[in-house]
């Protein structure tokens, strides 16, 4: 796969590789190819550490791992369990994008940089794991700017990909060509009251097989799975 020309790219910071995953961690064989990604947002230095990370992976076993508000902590990940880790914070700020797989990525997980907010600047770490090209974004509150950033992310797409992440979106994305395949079920609760779909996944040229919320209160947000194979199987009901 070849990804578009983007806007700018950055070099992913703290690229690591641990020894290879422990046994238990490797994902099980699934039917046509398709791949279990997990994304979860980890709520900086409060919320999930390094050790909830380690136990969502036992217990989902995902080909790939996404996460948002990671901090220097999650580094210690690839060295505690093995596999394949990098982290690219967000310019300025203590947090920022990581991913974790137990394959290799197929060339080091690349930073593109985002249309700035008045106070954060943002980032996507795009990932090219096995058959998948992958976008983890953390998008700005800003409904109208969090849409231009998705389209930026879209510009540097190939046309088989998907992005997940806090979308930080109230109502439908409106991305030509990409679907909204992610769980239907809210992932945070705003202002400890309010519950909200803000973790989403969408999808061009992939099917989405299976899809849930993780119930960890670990963090702010629950993580959610999608499981993708590239269209032509049986699509999600």
């Amino acid at each position: 796969m070849t990804l578009a020309r983007p806007y700018l790219r950055l070099p992913s910071i703290h690229p690591r590789q641990g020894m290879p995953p422990q046994m238990e961690l490797a994902p099980p064989e699934r039917e046509g190819g398709a791949l279990k990604v997990v994304s979860w947002n980890l709520l900086r230095r409060i919320g999930a550490t390094v050790r909830d990370v380690i136990d969502l992976i036992r217990a989902e076993r995902p080909d790939l791992l996404l996460m948002q508000e990671a901090t220097v902590d999650i580094d210690t990940l690839p060295t505690l369990i093995g596999g394949h880790y990098a982290r690219s914070p967000l310019p300025g700020r203590i947090h920022g994008l990581a991913c974790w797989s137990p394959w290799p990525y197929r060339r080091p997980p690349l930073t593109c940089t985002l249309p700035a907010g008045t106070l954060i600047r943002r980032v996507a770490q795009i990932v090219e794991c096995r058959s998948l090209v992958v976008a983890n974004v953390h998008l700005s509150h800003g409904q109208l700017l969090n849409r231009r950033q998705l389209r930026r992310v879209v510009q540097i797409l190939p046309q088989q990909a998907a992005i997940l992440g806090d979308f930080n979106q109230v109502g439908p994305a409106l991305i030509r060509h990409f679907h909204d395949v992610g769980p239907r079920a809210p992932t945070h609760r705003m202002a400890d009251m309010l519950p909200i779909r803000l973790d989403r996944c969408l999808v061009r040229g992939l099917t989405c097989l299976e899809r849930h919320v993780i119930e960890n209160y670990a963090s702010d947000h629950r993580p959610i799975s999608v499981l993708l194979k590239p269209s032509g199987g049986r699509a999600y009901k």
